[in-house]
């Protein structure tokens, strides 16, 4: 199995619309993949940009819930601010944890 990825799926959120985005996320939950460790809702300290950052346990699971959503669930939870989100996948080099 390959290493562990974390996806981080971006927009700027008028302010407006965050407290959309948040609704959305917390409404997800129920619908998170089980190929997920964990998600994370963030915003920039000072700015509009907001993150949600993903650990998944593989590429091949990442790739077979990419092929099989419709619309990926962080693009969803973006649309749903009206925002269209840009999306960078990171490999885990080496992990941390207590």
């Amino acid at each position: 199995m390959s290493p562990m990825l974390v996806t981080m799926v971006e927009g700027d959120v008028d302010p407006a619309r965050a407290s959309d985005l948040m609704a959305a996320f917390s409404g997800s939950g129920d619908h998170l993949p089980a190929a997920i460790v964990e998600s994370f809702l963030l915003r920039a300290d000072g700015s509009n940009t907001w993150r949600i950052v993903s650990v998944w346990r593989s590429r091949e699971e990442l790739e077979s819930y990419r092929s099989s959503a419709e619309t990926p669930g962080a693009f969803a939870i973006f649309r749903a601010a009206g925002v269209e989100p840009s999306l960078t996948v990171f490999e885990v080099a080496e992990r941390l944890a207590k």
